[in-house]
């Protein structure tokens, strides 16, 4: 009675079944069964196609499904009153062993190696359909927008609370019984020489608007000649058609001459008329009191002095630096980059290369930006009335209050302010294009 069964097993012992394959022969790796105590998915004799568009089967293509094992007779049958008992088929075409049993080969269009569970999730849009890249903020040097604006306010903060913690330090300092003798043998000024003059002419009122005037303008057309990479304007000397430089490049030096003429004419009436004095030192005193207005600065304890008469030491070496050693490094290392130097001289350009003149040039122009920024803050900040009164209107007393609540020199500081600022907008090429064709000539890119 069991003699089919074996005969079965028999059969299927000696049939070897054919390994699942790829389309080209390759033999494809069987991964679990997808139902239990099934056969290995794929089952053998698959043969797969690989393909680019899809995971689903190819159209016309069916994919066979093995029925559980408990739906099955030894024999491979369906059991009888079943679903399978009403199927119209040959006695004959019913398998008579497990190997008849399996999937007939199929070919599956597939891209991966096939899913061992029924699929039941497609890819959405997102696959296929990518959003577009954003495009790249736009930077101003190092930083964007966004990134200067952070940096600004946390910068901004870091000087506060660094400005802060200064403050409450040198007051405590300023408390000590040896800093308060310090104070009053050095209280931030010494006493000039007897022939020293008194009092601010007219004529240095209007130097020092003049050099306001020009410092401005090199500033400006010095950052546009660092910061400009195409210009479009340019400007080229008759007598020399090789010496063609862009128009920004030949404001900023033309500025630079006027500003040194400004500059040889305060120094000749410096020491012509003895104000010299005024602003180079003439005393060791110099130093120590200049080291107590600091203090007194930081502390926020102001010292009291009349620029009428005097400038406190820390003033006095200030102007002295900015006369007399930042503005002849300027001068001399924009001559050095300028096309005025000797170009043949090798020992002088060995001796000077242009190297440190460009390393140098900028640094200069950087002290210049954070001297006018403190003078001006200080010159309003201890008295503006009378201060601006002093400088621009030739007016003041040796008495520290005078002259305290007229508005003459604020009128004309504030005057100043207008010109310069109509000088800083009129500096463009249709404005100096006209000026820079009387020297030379003027061409576009």
């Amino acid at each position: 009675m069991r003699s089919a069964p074996a005969a079965d097993a028999g059969g299927e012992s000696q049939e070897s079944p054919v390994a699942a394959t790829t389309e080209d022969g390759s033999p494809l790796r069987r991964g679990l069964p997808r139902t239990a105590d099934g056969d290995p998915w794929p089952p053998a004799g698959m043969t797969v196609r690989p393909s680019a568009t899809s995971d689903a089967p190819a159209a016309g293509v069916s994919l066979p499904v093995e029925e559980p094992e408990t739906t099955r007779t030894p024999s491979g049958r369906a059991p009888s009153g079943g679903a399978d008992s009403t199927r119209d088929e040959p006695e004959a075409a019913a398998p008579t062993s497990a190997a008849a049993a399996r999937p007939v080969p199929a070919v599956v269009a597939t891209d991966r190696a096939p899913l061992t569970v029924p699929r039941t999730v497609w890819p959405g849009r997102a696959a296929y359909h990518r959003p577009p890249a954003r495009p790249a903020p736009t930077r101003f040097g190092p930083f964007t927008r966004m990134q200067w604006v952070g940096a600004v306010l946390v910068g901004g903060m870091a000087l506060l609370y660094a400005a802060a913690l200064a403050v409450t330090f040198v007051r405590a300092l300023l408390s000590l019984p040896a800093l308060q003798e310090f104070l009053v043998a050095f209280p931030g000024e010494y006493h000039l020489p007897e022939s020293a003059p008194v009092g601010i002419p007219a004529w240095l009122g209007w130097q020092h608007f003049f050099n306001v005037f020009l410092m401005v303008l090199i500033i400006r057309s010095g950052l546009q000649v660092r910061t400009e990479k195409r210009p479009s304007v340019f400007w080229t000397p008759r007598r020399n058609r090789k010496g063609k430089i862009s128009l920004a490049l030949w404001f900023h030096q033309a500025l630079d001459i006027l500003w040194l003429v400004n500059g040889a004419v305060f120094i000749v009436l410096l020491f012509v008329t003895g104000h010299w004095m005024r602003i180079v030192p003439t005393s060791w005193e110099v130093f120590p009191n200049a080291l107590s207005a600091a203090l007194q600065y930081v502390s926020l304890d102001w010292p009291t002095e009349n620029g009428w008469v005097n400038y406190n030491a820390l003033q006095q070496l200030a102007y002295f630096s900015t006369v007399f050693l930042a503005a002849p490094l300027a001068a001399l290392t924009g001559y050095r980059m300028s096309g005025m130097w000797p170009k043949k001289a090798a020992r002088l350009n060995a001796a000077f290369p242009v190297e440190w003149a460009r390393r140098l040039h900028f640094p200069v122009m950087l002290y210049f930006v954070v001297f006018i920024f403190i003078h001006v803050a200080l010159v309003l900040a201890t008295g503006a009335l009378r201060n601006l009164n002093h400088m621009y209107a030739a007016q003041g007393s040796v008495d520290g209050v005078a002259y305290a609540d007229n508005w003459t020199g604020f009128w004309m500081f504030f005057a100043s302010l207008v010109v310069i600022a109509g000088a800083w907008i009129a500096a463009r090429p249709l404005v100096l294009a006209p000026i820079a064709k009387l020297f030379g000539t003027v061409t576009a890119r």
